[in-house]
């Protein structure tokens, strides 16, 4: 693990940490916006073996998903099963793991642009819009520290460099 992942791994689990207190917690993550492919990539987990590190998703995101949170920058809530397998592919697993709710917060840097969303899972009708407001509340108190986070991972691949091109003996 480099440094940096350490570093990151730290912060989102202080966000963990406070964000179980209240509104509570029983899975979560922190996935990375990347424009580029209209994905998330999973930065941090509460549950490495179901939900691993560096797992993606692009093609499964329900567009009202991303039109909340992603294009109006706003938290998402599915307070219950029906609401959540509205949007989540993988509400079977998420309903094994005991939740059936969940809130999503866009985490947004000094520019307004989403860099990531941590999203929090808990027992269906855990969570009303007051705990919206309380997550939002937490993220936001560690808001510098989590956009930090999700900025130390780059959301795109470099280019390789161009080579130039070497003249051929019979070229002037």
């Amino acid at each position: 693990m480099s440094g940096n992942t350490l570093n990151t791994d730290s912060t989102f689990q202080q966000a963990f940490t406070s964000l179980q207190q209240d509104p509570g917690v029983v899975l979560f993550t922190a996935l990375q916006w990347i424009p580029q492919r209209s994905g998330l990539k999973r930065l941090f987990t509460s549950h490495p073996t179901q939900y691993p590190v560096g797992g993606e998703k692009t093609v499964e995101i329900s567009p009202g998903w991303l039109g909340t949170v992603i294009e109006d920058k706003k938290p998402f809530l599915a307070p219950d099963l029906a609401a959540l397998r509205e949007v989540f592919t993988d509400s079977e697993l998420i309903q094994q793991l005991g939740c059936g709710a969940v809130i999503n917060v866009p985490v947004l840097d000094p520019h307004s642009t989403v860099v990531g969303v941590l999203a929090l899972l808990d027992a269906e009708g855990k969570y009303t819009k007051q705990s919206v407001a309380t997550a939002v509340e937490v993220i936001n108190a560690n808001l510098p520290a989590l956009v930090q986070a999700f900025e130390a991972h780059p959301t795109e691949v470099p280019e390789a460099p161009e080579v130039p091109a070497v003249p051929g003996k019979d070229t002037v």
